[in-house]
């Protein structure tokens, strides 16, 4: 005879539980294919619709194919950024630039938003080999307590000279969870920082996922293969 708190062994889930597991496991499988095909097809239509207006009308694509092709704006902006490209690297360019940067400079509201926007598109866009050399591992905000850095470059200068150290020091960038775009720069002696065997890429997953994706998920406490 069976209690009311007796358990059947084996009990196999409901019709419901393997719909609703089934449900989930697609929604995991289609939601990053649809955000990503639907943040394309945004961000093509968005710049369709700010360079195709700046064209003439007869030179719009729509009116020999009487279709609105989209990208054919994303196409045109690429050419032309192209071409503004090679001619900002002639000497032409580099002087009409000088020339348009001397009056930039004498209109005080538009210098310091055209400059903090110059700095900010030659950090994002420069094609410089500067990035982040490895992943470490810091004691920060104290010892004891571990967190994931990214070595950006030996300290020099006047951070350098000035720190009480007799070691090299290391320029480390801490990121924040989940977003690893903010975080704090922080200067460590080479000897308390210890070098990560995973790739950047992997380190970053590992704090954007605040923990939850190693780069071994089998095993976290075993190297990355």
């Amino acid at each position: 005879m069976n209690t009311p708190f007796d358990q059947e062994p084996n009990r196999r889930p409901g019709l419901f539980s393997r719909l609703r597991a089934s449900f989930l496991t697609g929604i995991v499988v289609i939601a990053p294919v649809w955000l990503t095909i639907w943040l394309i097809w945004s961000v093509v239509g968005w710049i369709d619709s700010a360079v195709l207006p700046l064209v003439p009308q007869q030179f719009q694509p729509q009116e020999y194919v009487g279709v609105n092709l989209r990208g054919v704006g994303v196409i045109i902006f690429l050419i032309f950024t192209i071409l503004v490209g090679w001619v900002a690297k002639g000497i032409l360019g580099r002087s009409l630039i000088q020339l348009a940067e001397s009056l930039v400079n004498r209109m005080p509201v538009v210098r310091s938003v055209y400059s903090g926007i110059k700095q900010i598109s030659e950090t994002v866009f420069a094609q410089t080999e500067r990035s982040f050399d490895k992943a470490c591992l810091i004691q920060y905000p104290r010892r004891g307590i571990w967190a994931i850095g990214f070595i950006s470059t030996t300290a020099k200068g006047e951070v350098s000279e000035r720190a009480e150290t007799s070691d090299q020091m290391l320029s480390v960038f801490v990121p924040t969870t989940p977003n690893p775009t903010s975080g704090f720069l922080l200067f460590f002696p080479t000897e308390d920082v210890i070098m990560l065997d995973m790739s950047i890429e992997d380190a970053a997953k590992l704090v954007i996922s605040a923990g939850l994706v190693y780069p071994n998920d089998k095993d976290p406490t075993e190297p990355p293969e």
